[in-house]
């Protein structure tokens, strides 16, 4: 899941270098939380107008998650 979400952004951003993704472990519910930071000028390229990227990415994730049966959660710092 983390190559995916790399892969995504990897073609969104200016600042391929600044892109990092941090994992945590799976909460009680089984949902596992990933961070996306990215730097300050690539930020309204990741989240779009009115969040429309953002919630792409998410749709992809869950989609991705559902196929291993597991649950996931993205964050955009």
């Amino acid at each position: 899941m983390k190559e995916l979400l790399f892969a995504i952004v990897e073609g969104l951003v200016d600042d391929k270098e600044a892109v990092t993704i941090t994992e945590d472990a799976p909460d009680e519910e089984g949902v596992i939380v990933f961070h996306l930071h990215v730097a300050q000028s690539d930020m309204g390229r990741v989240i779009g107008k009115q969040g429309r990227i953002a919630k792409a990415i998410r749709t992809v994730m869950r989609a991705g998650a559902a196929r291993n049966n597991s649950k996931v959660l993205l964050t955009i710092e």
